[in-house]
């Protein structure tokens, strides 16, 4: 292989036949493509969800059966007959069944790992026989053979090491001879358990296997066309961006920018793999490439939104002119495996926000262990319904004016929490949920505008 290419297509991007035959012809337009990673058909992971959340009704879960089952029939009957991938398809669904029976009466994080995992099993089947329908020589490869991560389920953490090892040993042969189609958001641990990398995973696994491949070029097919200045949704005179540096699409990836999962960036920055975002539906429209730098860069780039945030308050007296308090309240964190995203201190008090969510979709929560330990050291406060707003630009805390802008935009609008300084490329705010779209739609029109 000369130049690889990894293609990673989105749920909406696969959401029926004709989805599915579009992104063929994005394959055939691009010979280095030698990877596609696939996520489950649009609405399928949520149906799946559901079950792993335990339906105790049995009429209600065989009709969320019945809805996974015509979803991927309709895209066989568009498709020649194919015996083997129509009994793969039923026995997915089968297994989904029995999963979902389990749930009902015993729910699990890792019989959610197993049941969604089953919509990137099936996608990848019918994908798979399109492609060769098209023309295009394809093999489907299951990701759990070569995807490794530990058995944190729900938000498994990749092993890197021997990720790479498998993925050398077992999926770059295969590339080297025809087009190679696999799932992304899921793995497997050391015991051959079904992992998931957490909600919207699919890019990262697309640039954890990019960077084992050492791949030339990495593609996200979404469902717009590149990286705008906000979601054109919440403000309707959003921007495209042509080409934007690792540091910012990072940073809006990971406060909330839904079009690439936060963790995404990470492989392809290790191996400076260049990465293109576009859309499946509107190839033809480009999109957006991400760099280790851009040739332009702004004061500011984008505004970012973050919903279902939690923040907890930690209050104390014996946090003033005193040391070692946030030592405690860290390692009580640590021992329980809670990630912090922000955080702002004052003489006698702390108040942090949880970092991403899980596969089943949830606000971040304090297990009810650690909340009994936090107690003991101080007063607990937890909250739930915010959103987190983030500018984000460069050289932001080196400009002056920038925050005169920035807060007569908010002056209508009840901040609860600021984080501005630690970083150059993004400024914080967290809001009510039900501030959030208006205070991006206000910060948007004042400083894009």
């Amino acid at each position: 292989m000369e130049k690889l290419t990894v293609a990673k297509f989105g749920g909406t991007s696969v959401t029926d036949f004709d989805a599915m035959r579009r992104c063929a012809s994005v394959i055939k337009g691009n010979d280095n493509t030698r990877l596609v990673v696939i996520s489950a058909c649009s609405g399928v992971t949520n149906l799946l969800v559901e079950l792993a959340n335990g339906i105790h009704q049995e009429t209600i879960r065989q009709e969320r059966l019945t809805t996974l089952a015509v979803i991927h029939d309709e895209v066989l009957a568009k498709l020649p007959e194919n015996t083997s991938v129509a009994q793969a398809v039923n026995a997915l669904i089968d297994d989904i069944a029995t999963l979902a029976e389990a749930a009902a009466t015993s729910p699990s994080t890792q019989l959610t790992d197993s049941l969604v995992a089953c919509g990137e099993l099936l996608s990848t089947h019918l994908f798979t026989h399109l492609l060769n329908t098209q023309g295009i020589s394809a093999v489907r490869f299951d990701a759990r053979e070569a995807l490794r991560t530990n058995s944190l389920f729900g938000k498994a953490t990749p092993q890197l090491v021997e990720t790479s090892s498998l993925v050398n040993e077992k999926l770059r042969p295969l590339c080297e001879r025809q087009v190679v189609v696999t799932q992304g958001f899921i793995g497997a641990d050391d015991k051959g358990n079904t992992t998931t990398l957490g909600r919207g995973g699919s890019d990262y696994s697309a640039a954890l296997l990019a960077e084992a491949l050492h791949a030339d070029t990495l593609e996200i097919w979404t469902d717009v066309p590149g990286i705008y200045t906000t979601d054109p949704r919440v403000a309707p005179n959003a921007k495209p961006i042509s080409e934007i540096s690792f540091s910012e699409a990072s940073e809006m990836a990971n406060f909330g920018a839904k079009i690439l999962h936060p963790s995404t960036l990470l492989p392809a920055m290790r191996q400076e793999i260049p990465v293109f975002v576009g859309s499946s539906k509107a190839p033809q429209q480009g999109g957006t490439w991400i760099r280790k730098t851009a040739q332009r860069s702004p004061l500011l780039r984008a505004l970012a939104l973050r919903s279902n945030q939690t923040m907890v308050t930690l209050n104390s007296l014996n946090m003033f002119h005193a040391y070692g308090f946030l030592a405690e309240v860290f390692n009580v964190l640590a021992r329980h495996q809670i990630s912090v995203d922000l955080i702002s201190t004052s003489e006698v008090s702390v108040s942090l926000t949880l970092d991403q969510t899980d596969t089943g979709g949830g606000a971040p929560t304090l297990p009810d262990a650690a909340l009994e330990e936090l107690s003991a050291l101080c007063t607990v406060k937890v909250e739930h319904g915010l959103s987190l707003v983030a500018l984000i630009g460069n050289h932001m805390g080196e400009t002056r004016g920038t925050a005169s802008k920035i807060f007569g935009a908010m002056d209508q609008f009840n901040v609860r929490l600021i984080c501005s300084g630690a970083s150059d490329h993004n400024m914080c705010f967290l809001v009510n949920e039900e501030d959030s779209k208006p205070v991006i739609q206000a910060l948007h029109e004042r400083l894009f505008e």
